[in-house]
């Protein structure tokens, strides 16, 4: 798709808000095809999330320099939330951006994904890395509603892992009493056995599936640099629970610079937190 065609949804207007995920790829220190290399991906991921500005952003694999960087691309008004997954704050990250100047940040927990979640950088449940979820609680300036955001990356070989943390985040969603969304690389399609505990009993719902409009097609959110697939494997997702209502959903396959800021596409809602 070509450059420079417009925000896909851009800043949202009270009473909605703009959420969206995306898998960043941390940079690796080892030789690449060049469409993988952080210093060829930077500006093309700064110039999306430039146009988008989305009011709260969840990333996934965030290494802290890249943390930073997708702070200023953001904006001076934009701060976040969460750190790297080791002791001592490196690692990747899933840290939670937003738009201070539309939001207040209340409280933000990072915990592992483990049978210790308080215990930094702990594993369990068969996943050979860490991982974590930060879970942040926001009010919004405008209506002076509160919400909760969870953020996470789901292990990439272990099913029984994905399985747990999905019924943590589900925890988490149920301790805030707030309305909530869920954002992240859960390394599963609507196939998966995670994603249907994560959905299950209708406490969450699926933001794709839920949205009034959705302004592209369904389309395979870890195309790896290649033109994405149709009715491909939707892997990143955004989940809401009841009181709030998902007014449009879009995959995000536009290319800035002749090329992608990812090998993963990302995933964006407009919703709206009902009274």
């Amino acid at each position: 798709m070509s450059d420079h065609l417009g925000a896909l949804i851009g800043e949202a207007s009270p009473p909605a808000l703009h959420v969206m995920t995306w898998n960043v790829r941390r940079p690796l220190p080892f030789g690449l095809r060049a469409a993988d290399r952080w210093m060829r991906r930077a500006p093309r991921l700064a110039a999306l999330l430039r146009e988008e500005q989305p009011t709260v952003l969840g990333v996934q694999e965030a290494l802290p320099q890249q943390a930073g960087f997708i702070r200023d691309a953001l904006g001076g008004t934009y701060r976040f939330a969460g750190r790297g997954r080791a002791g001592d704050g490196r690692g990747e990250g899933c840290p939670i951006f937003y738009d201070a100047g539309r939001l207040v940040l209340e409280n933000a927990q990072q915990h592992a994904l483990s049978d210790r979640p308080s215990v930094v950088g702990s594993r369990s449940w068969g996943n050979l890395l860490p991982r974590i979820m930060v879970i942040a609680t926001f009010r919004d300036r405008a209506t002076k509603r509160r919400f909760c955001v969870v953020n996470t990356h789901f292990d990439h070989l272990s099913p029984y892992s994905r399985l747990r943390s999905a019924e943590a985040v589900r925890r988490s969603v149920v301790a805030s009493g707030l309305p909530a969304v869920v954002m992240g690389d859960l390394n599963e399609d609507e196939s998966g056995a995670a994603v249907a505990a994560l959905l299950r009993d209708e406490m969450l719902a699926d933001a794709w599936s839920s949205a009034h409009v959705r302004l592209s097609a369904q389309l395979a959110t870890r195309p790896n640099y290649r033109p994405p697939r149709r009715n491909g494997r939707r892997i990143d997702w955004i989940a809401v629970s009841s009181g709030v209502q998902v007014n449009r959903a879009v995959i995000n396959e536009r290319r800035y610079g002749g090329g992608w800021g990812s090998d993963h596409l990302p995933v964006h809602a407009e919703i709206v937190l009902l009274e």
